[in-house]
């Protein structure tokens, strides 16, 4: 229940933070700039979490963990240019592209979160709780 919260509240923050940021752009290329830097900023996270989830996780889990988030990588970069495929060769393709792309690394993002939070005796969750 608890990640089910948290990561609840990271969509709800990120949605938000997308749409204030991007909020005054006018011209196509500034609305692929504001969408291009919103997947930067959600990578840079995603990194992040991946980095602390690596440090908390048991030795032979961290085979695991980086054989499932290179995984995720390549599904989350397929489903995107699939997705951005309808506007192949227009100048939207790049924000659909990088809306795309920043939703899903998002979204992996609170899931790595939300396994950070696991508390004592949750067998659903296989990162330790913290000290």
């Amino acid at each position: 229940m608890k990640r089910l919260m948290i990561t609840a509240a990271a969509l709800l923050f990120s949605a938000s933070a997308l749409a204030d940021d991007c909020a005054n752009a006018n011209t196509q290329s500034e609305m692929n700039i504001c969408a291009a830097q919103q997947y930067q900023a959600a990578d840079k996270k995603l990194n992040q979490t991946y980095q602390d989830a690596m440090k908390r996780a048991a030795v032979p889990q961290r085979d695991l963990l980086k054989k499932a988030q290179q995984a995720w990588i390549t599904l989350r970069d397929a489903d995107c240019a699939f997705a951005a495929s309808g506007t192949a060769g227009g100048s939207v393709q790049p924000m659909i592209l990088n809306q795309c792309l920043a939703e899903k690394t998002t979204d992996r993002e609170a899931f790595l979160a939300s396994m950070m939070q696991c508390e004592e005796g949750d067998l659903s969750c296989p990162l330790p709780p913290a000290n």
